[in-house]
C-alpha cells in the first residue's frame, strides 16, 4: 500500500491532503498557496493503473453476480410482482396483469421495471401458470436470466461507481479499491443484485447522481482555481469578479446529476429522500469555492450564481421523471389512463387530451400515495429502521428443505443479509465519522453523515409516527455511503501518505505508523472477506446440510 502511494502521488492512501502546489499547473504561481490547496482539485488525466485495478475489482463483483444467475429457478420473493410487470412493459408498454387480462394497479413508478424487462427482452420470459412464453431477442436462455440480469449488471456496475467515487473523494486508489470491494463482498448488495427487484437500481440512480454531484464540485472549484490563475480579482463586483461564463464552462454534471436523480425517482419514490441532502451539498460546495477564492458576501453571490442552475436541474428531475412514464401517457390500457366506468367508476379522470392524460397521472399518483401511507397490515419479514443496520430482521427470498446437500436434512435458502462484520461495523464507524469530521473540520465527513441521514432517518420518522410496514432492503440506497463511512475509517487508521516533495523524506516512524495502519486495514478487509465466504450459501441459495445452515444463524430466530 504504502509503495503504491508513493508511486502515484495523487493516490493518498489516508485522509485528504492537499496536492503541493506546482502539481496542478492549472494554479497559477501568483495565487496564494492556501488558495491553492483549498481548490485543488483531483487530477483528471487518464490513470491507466487505478482504472487497471477498478477493472480487477468490478470483475470479481461481477462473476460473484452472474455465475448461476438462473438459480433459484423460478420467481423468488418479489419477483412473482415485477418480472411480471416488467414484462407487460415490453409486452404492451404498461404494467399487465395476465390472469385477469387488464392492467395491473401498481405502487411504484416504471423505470427499474422497465431495466428488468429490457433483459427479459434480450434473454426471454416465460410464465407458464399465465401461458405467457416468449424467446430472447438477442439469445435464449432460462427465464430467471432473463429477469435477474439487468440486476446483475447494475449491481455491478455500482461497484464501479464506488471504487471511482471514493478514489475521488479520499484521493486514493487504494482506499477506492477497498470501498468497491466491501461493496463487492456485502451479502445483502449480492442478494439485490441477483434479484428481480427495484432497489438495487434505486441505489444505482442514487449513487450515481452523488456522484455526478463530487463531479460538479471538482469543476466547478477547477474553474476558479483557473481564473484566479489568469488574473481574475474575486473582489471586483458583478460580472467582473467572476470566472468567464458560456455554454462550455455551465454545470454539466450537475445537469447530468439532475437526469440521474429523475431516474432514481422513476424507480421509487424513496429517493426523494435525498434532495434536501443533495441540494445543501451543491450549496455549501459552491460557498466554500467562493470563500477560498476570496469572494466578498459568498452566501449571496452563490445563490444569486447557482439558484437557476439548480432550478434547470429539478426541470431535469421532472422532465425525466415524466418520460419514464412514456408507455403509460402514449397508450390507452395503463391502469387510470382513460375514463372507464367498469374498471374505476369512482376515479375523477379525464378524457381531455394531453392535460387530461396528466391529470389522469396525477390521480394515478394520489392512489399511491394513499396506498402507501396506509401500508400497516403485519408481515413476517417487517423490521423497524433501528434494526436493520443491527441485522435484526433480515428478509428470507427463498426456502427449500431440498437437496442434494450429502446429507439426510437440507436446507436451500436466500436470505437478504448483510455480511455481518461488514454491517456491524457501521454503527462504530459513523460514530467515528462524527467525530473525525468535526475535529478535522472535513468536509467528506459531513457529505457521508447526510448522505446517510437522508436514506435513513425519514423512515424513523415513519415508525414513530405511523408504524408503516417496512422491509431491511429500504436501506439499500444508503448502503454505498455507510461503506464510505467505514473506508474512511480505514484510511484514518492507515495514516496521511507521506509528502511528495522533492526535498522531504517522510520520518521512520511515520512510515512504521502506516504499515501497522494498512496491516490492520487489509486485515479487516480480509476479515470481511471470508465473512462473506462463510455465508456465500445463504445469499445465493446452495443447497447445504441444515446443520451448516443452522449454524449460520448467528441470531437466531431473528434470522429464521
Amino acid at each position: 500500500m504504502t509503495q503504491a502511494s508513493a508511486a502515484h502521488p495523487a493516490d493518498q492512501a489516508g485522509p485528504e491532503q492537499p496536492e503541493p502546489a506546482d502539481r496542478d499547473s492549472s494554479l497559477g504561481r501568483g495565487v496564494p498557496g492556501v488558495v491553492r490547496r483549498r481548490l485543488a482539485a483531483v487530477d483528471s488525466r487518464f490513470d491507466r493503473w487505478s482504472w487497471l485495478a477498478t477493472g480487477v475489482i468490478v470483475a470479481i463483483a461481477a462473476i460473484l453476480r452472474f455465475v448461476n444467475l438462473a438459480h433459484p429457478a423460478g420467481k423468488i420473493f418479489d419477483e412473482v410482482y415485477y418480472a411480471r410487470d416488467a414484462w407487460g412493459l415490453v409486452d404492451r408498454g404498461v404494467e399487465w396483469n395476465y390472469e385477469d387480462g387488464g392492467p395491473s394497479y401498481v405502487v411504484h413508478p416504471p423505470l427499474g421495471k422497465w431495466l428488468i424487462g429490457l433483459g427479459e427482452w434480450a434473454f426471454g420470459y416465460s410464465d407458464t401458470e399465465h401461458g405467457v412464453s416468449a424467446a430472447g431477442h438477442l439469445f435464449t436462455t432460462s427465464p430467471e436470466v432473463g429477469w435477474r440480469f439487468s440486476a446483475a449488471l447494475v449491481g455491478s456496475l455500482s461497484v464501479l461507481l464506488l471504487v471511482r467515487i471514493a478514489r475521488r473523494l479520499f484521493r486514493s486508489t487504494v482506499l477506492g479499491c477497498a470501498a468497491g470491494l466491501l461493496l463487492a463482498l456485502d451479502g445483502f448488495h449480492l442478494v439485490l443484485s441477483r434479484t428481480a427487484l427495484l432497489d438495487i437500481f434505486l441505489l444505482f440512480f442514487v449513487l450515481a447522481t452523488f456522484g455526478a454531484l463530487v463531479l460538479d464540485r471538482d469543476a466547478r472549484r477547477r474553474r476558479w482555481a483557473s481564473a484566479l490563475a489568469t488574473g481574475l480579482d474575486p473582489g471586483r463586483p458583478g460580472p467582473a469578479g467572476r470566472p468567464v461564463g458560456g455554454w462550455r464552462t455551465w454545470p454539466w454534471w450537475r445537469l447530468a446529476a439532475g437526469v440521474l436523480f429523475g431516474c432514481a425517482c422513476a424507480v421509487k419514490w424513496n429517493a426523494l429522500y435525498f434532495l434536501p441532502a443533495f441540494v445543501l451539498l451543491v450549496v455549501f460546495w459552491e460557498v466554500g469555492a467562493r470563500r477560498s477564492a476570496g469572494v466578498r458576501r459568498p452566501w449571496r453571490r452563490t445563490l444569486l450564481d447557482e439558484v437557476p442552475w439548480l432550478a434547470l436541474a429539478g426541470v431535469l428531475v421532472v422532465v425525466t421523471y415524466i418520460a419514464a412514464w412514456s408507455g403509460w401517457l402514449l397508450g390507452d390500457e395503463g391502469y387510470y389512463r382513460v375514463v372507464d366506468e367498469q374498471r374505476w367508476p369512482s376515479a375523477p379522470l379525464s378524457d381531455t387530451p394531453v392535460i387530461g392524460a396528466l391529470q389522469n397521472l396525477i390521480e394515478y399518483h394520489r392512489a399511491a400515495y394513499n396506498f402507501h401511507a396506509q401500508l400497516d397490515d403485519p408481515h413476517t419479514y417487517q423490521s423497524w429502521p433501528w434494526q436493520w443496520l443491527l441485522l435484526g430482521r433480515p428478509v428470507a427470498f427463498h426456502w427449500s428443505a431440498e437437496g442434494p446437500c450429502g446429507a439426510v436434512s437440507c436446507a436451500t435458502e436466500v436470505l437478504l443479509l448483510g455480511t455481518p462484520l461488514l454491517w456491524w461495523s457501521f454503527l462504530p464507524a459513523l460514530v467515528a465519522l462524527a467525530w473525525l469530521g468535526l475535529a478535522r473540520r472535513d468536509w467528506r465527513a459531513g457529505t457521508i453523515l447526510l448522505c446517510v441521514a437522508a436514506g435513513l432517518l425519514p423512515w424513523f420518522w415513519y415508525a414513530l409516527d405511523s408504524g408503516r410496514t417496512m422491509f431491511s432492503f429500504y436501506t439499500a440506497p444508503s448502503l454505498p455511503f455507510l461503506v464510505l463511512a467505514v473506508t474512511y475509517v480505514l484510511g484514518v487508521i492507515i495514516g496521511p501518505s507521506p509528502s511528495t516533495a522533492a526535498d522531504t523524506a517522510p520520518a521512520t516512524g511515520d512510515r512504521d505508523r502506516r504499515l501497522v495502519g494498512a496491516v490492520i486495514a487489509g486485515a479487516y478487509v480480509l476479515l470481511v472477506a471470508f465473512n462473506f465466504a462463510y455465508f456465500y450459501p445463504i445469499f445465493v441459495g446452495e443447497a447445504i446440510p441444515y446443520d451448516s445452515w443452522s449454524n449460520r444463524m448467528w441470531l437466531d430466530g431473528r434470522w429464521i
